[in-house]
C-alpha cells in the first residue's frame, strides 16, 4: 500500500514540475514574440504595438508591425516548430541522437529543385525573368524534389526492414545531390550562383501573406499528423520488434512518420531556405529540461522550445539598433552547434534518458 501512495506521490511530483516548466515555456514564448516585434532597426513604442496589434494604428510604425514584423514572428514560429519536431520524429525513428529532418535527403531534394529553378535556366533565362517567375515557383520545385526523394525513402522503407540500413542510404542520396547542386553551381553564371547561395543561408522575411497561410496550413497538418503518431514513435523508441508485438504496422508508422516530417521540412525549406541545426538541437533540449522520452510531453515541449529558439535566433539576426541583418542560418549555428557538441561529450549520462 505505502509502495503504491508513494508511486502516486512521485507521479504527482513529476506532473507538478512538468506544469512548472510549461508555464515557464508559455511566458518565455510570449515574451520572446513580443520582443521580436518590438525590436528592430526602427523604434516602435511598446503601446503603438498594442494600437497596432488591435487594428488601431495606421502611421509609419504600425505598417512595419503588421507587414513586416508580425508575419516574420509568425514564420519564425512557423519555422521553429516545424524543424524541431521533424527531427524529434527523426531521432526517434532512427533511435540516433543526431538525426535530423535533413538526414534522409528531403531538404537536399528541395534544395535541387530550387537549384534547377535558379541555376538551371540561367543560361536562356536572364536573372530579372528568374526574379519574375516567383517565389511560388521556387516554392513548387522544391515540394517536387522533396516529394520525389519523400517517394524514394518509402520505396526503400517498404523493403529494407533495418531502419539504419535506410539512414544511411539517406544520407548517401544527400551527398550525390549535394554532387549535383555543386556541378550545377560550376557552370551557373555569377548573378545565378549569388542568387542561390543567398537563399541557401535561409531568410524569414520574404514571405508574402499568401505564402504565409500556405505554410501555416502545412505546418498545422504536419503537426497533427505528429500528434496522431505519439503512440508510434513511442513504440519505434523500444525498437522495431517491440513495435511488432504490440502489433502496429511498422512500415504503416514509418510512411506516416516520414510523410510528416516531409510536409514540415519541405514547407520549410521552400519557403525559407534550408535552415540548419534547429531539427537536431531543440529535440535534446526539450529531452534534457523535462527527462523524459514520452512522446506525449516531448513534441509539446519541442513545440514551445523549437517556437522559442527561432525567435530569439530571428531577435538576434536582426541585430537591433542596426540596419543590418544577419543570415539566419548562421545564428541558428551558432546556437545548435554547442548544443550538439555538449550532447555528444555528455553521451553516456544523456544515454540514460533518451
Amino acid at each position: 500500500m505505502s509502495g503504491k501512495k508513494h508511486l502516486s506521490n512521485e507521479s504527482g511530483l513529476k506532473r507538478k514540475r512538468f506544469g512548472l516548466i510549461f508555464t515557464g515555456l508559455i511566458v518565455l514564448l510570449i515574451f520572446a514574440f513580443l520582443l521580436d516585434l518590438f525590436l528592430g532597426s526602427v523604434s516602435i513604442k511598446p503601446l503603438d504595438i498594442v494600437k497596432a496589434l488591435f487594428g488601431n494604428s495606421d502611421d509609419i510604425s504600425g505598417k512595419i508591425l503588421m507587414q513586416f514584423r508580425l508575419p516574420k514572428a509568425i514564420t519564425a514560429l512557423l519555422v521553429g516548430i516545424a524543424l524541431s519536431i521533424s527531427g524529434l520524429q527523426m531521432q526517434t525513428l532512427f533511435r540516433n541522437p543526431m538525426a535530423g529532418p535533413y538526414v534522409l535527403g528531403l531538404s537536399s531534394g528541395a534544395s535541387l529543385g530550387v537549384a534547377f529553378v535558379i541555376m538551371g535556366f540561367s543560361s536562356n533565362l536572364s536573372p530579372d525573368a528568374i526574379k519574375g517567375i516567383g517565389n511560388w515557383a521556387i516554392a513548387a520545385s522544391s515540394w517536387t524534389g522533396a516529394g520525389i526523394v519523400m517517394i524514394f525513402i518509402m520505396i526503400i522503407s517498404s523493403r529494407v526492414k533495418n531502419i539504419m540500413t535506410v539512414l544511411i542510404l539517406g544520407i548517401m542520396l544527400s551527398s550525390a545531390i549535394a554532387s549535383v547542386v555543386s556541378i550545377m553551381q560550376y557552370f551557373s553564371n555569377e548573378t545565378m550562383l549569388k542568387t542561390y547561395i543567398i537563399w541557401t543561408m535561409g531568410s524569414l522575411g520574404n514571405l508574402t501573406s499568401s505564402q504565409l497561410n500556405v505554410m501555416m496550413v502545412s505546418v498545422i497538418i504536419g503537426i497533427l499528423i505528429s500528434l496522431f503518431s505519439v503512440k508510434m514513435l513511442n513504440a519505434h523508441l523500444l525498437g522495431e520488434d517491440y513495435a511488432r508485438s504490440i502489433g502496429l504496422d511498422v512500415k504503416l508508422s514509418r510512411i506516416m512518420i516520414i510523410t510528416g516530417t516531409s510536409i514540415l521540412t519541405g514547407t520549410i525549406t521552400a519557403f525559407c531556405g534550408p535552415i540548419g541545426f534547429i531539427g537536431i538541437a531543440v529535440p535534446h533540449l526539450a529531452r534534457i529540461m523535462f527527462l523524459t522520452s514520452d512522446h506525449k510531453i516531448l513534441i509539446p515541449a519541442t513545440i514551445f522550445t523549437g517556437a522559442i529558439v527561432m525567435l530569439i535566433s530571428d531577435i538576434i539576426s536582426q541585430m537591433p539598433g542596426s540596419d543590418n541583418v544577419l543570415p539566419i542560418n548562421s545564428i541558428t549555428a551558432l546556437i545548435g552547434i554547442p548544443v550538439v557538441i555538449w550532447v555528444i561529450l555528455r553521451d553516456q549520462k544523456y544515454r540514460d534518458i533518451f
